[in-house]
């Protein structure tokens, strides 16, 4: 038997409950002191574990507290074990869900600094989080005093069904990991898939790819098609690439003279447009003598993918004012007809526009 609950009793209990909560309160105030301090630094690391602590820490505080004056009162063995019980559930939920943010946010902060522009691959972060949660589930039925040996052996046996019946999702899954691991894409990356979709890759989760395209418009692409398909990255090696952009000047033009104000065009336009090279080294290559010109080649580096339209742009604008003003004559196609008495016949020819063939016949 137990004896009966005095005043006493209750202003032992009131105060170690009260002592729980000042606790409770004087740490929260102390981390968010520190949490202040940890958003001027460099790492975003700090951050997550001081958010988390700040709900770990004062719910420890309070139950310690609540436990306390539990002992302070003059309660039975049994219901002293299951108030134990509880307290423990409650305090290992507090700790799992802290962890599962700690440990989820820490993936997140190595995943964005390493996968360059607009890091955002959640598959690393949703597979920490969710064994953490299971950990912690198995913990919390272990101290309630239920046998986990029955129920990993039932997953285990169940999870060849499952595996199973899941195939295509497994296989998307472990080809996300595979992805990311290898490095062959990550997030902020420009790529074109052989099917010919393209644009940046802004997420990688367990099942799909999410690529947005130049249009705005989201691609979504399982990761089982992404690594199977043939792909190029026009972000690895390097961000920085190499365009080319193909010129044609007349016969009676100087090739020395063209050369020389093609490299000041490229000169001007590599250092007023955003987005350019100025260190990059440009070329001009002459190749082809065409049917009514002469073709060149000029190689311009750019920063990024899609600087490549802008610079085009001003570069094509200021190569054509250019040429004028230096009488520099950019001809259109032409052909050289042979005309006989009688009929005047011009043989199948595919025009150099890319129009396509013609055929053309006047009757005597």
């Amino acid at each position: 038997m137990t004896r009966a609950l005095t005043l006493d009793d209750w202003v032992y209990a009131g105060i170690a409950l009260a002592a729980g909560l000042l606790a409770a309160f004087l740490l929260r105030m102390l981390l968010r002191w520190l949490g202040r301090h940890a958003d001027r630094t460099r790492w975003s690391g700090d951050d997550v574990i001081v958010e988390a602590l700040r709900t770990v820490v004062p719910w420890s505080a309070f139950l310690a507290g609540v436990a306390s004056a539990g002992a302070a009162l003059p309660l039975t063995r049994s219901v002293q074990h299951h108030v134990n019980q509880v307290l423990t559930v409650v305090l290992i939920f507090v700790v799992t869900l802290a962890s599962a943010r700690v440990i989820a946010g820490l993936v997140r902060a190595v995943t964005q600094s390493r996968s360059g522009v607009a890091g955002s691959a959640t598959i690393f972060v949703n597979i920490t989080r969710v064994l953490v949660l299971a950990i912690g589930f198995l913990v919390v039925l272990q101290t309630l005093g239920i046998s986990i040996a029955p129920m990993l052996t039932a997953l285990g046996v169940g999870g060849l069904a499952v595996a199973l019946a899941l195939q295509d999702t497994l296989a998307n899954l472990f080809a996300g990991i595979h992805i990311l691991a290898s490095k062959t894409v990550q997030p902020g990356d420009y790529i074109k898939l052989s099917s010919g979709e393209e644009g940046y890759v802004e997420d990688i989760n367990w099942r799909q790819t999410t690529v947005r395209a130049l249009s705005n418009n989201l691609v979504v692409i399982p990761n089982g098609q992404l690594a199977k398909t043939n792909m190029t990255n026009f972000m690895r090696p390097e961000q920085d690439l190499t365009i080319l952009v193909q010129v044609g000047v007349g016969y009676d033009s100087d090739l020395e003279h063209v050369e020389r104000v093609t490299l000041e065009v490229i000169a001007d336009v590599m250092t007023g447009i955003s987005g350019a090279l100025p260190e990059h080294e440009p070329a001009v290559r002459f190749h082809t003598f065409g049917d009514s010109r002469i073709g060149c080649t000029v190689i311009l580096g750019v920063g990024e993918f899609s600087d490549q339209f802008r610079i085009k742009h001003e570069f094509i604008k200021q190569l054509h004012r250019r040429y004028r003003e230096e009488g520099i004559r950019i001809p259109a196609p032409t052909r050289t007809v042979a005309l006989q008495q009688g009929s005047v016949s011009i043989p199948q020819q595919r025009s150099p526009e890319g129009v396509g063939d013609m055929t053309a016949a006047h009757p005597e």
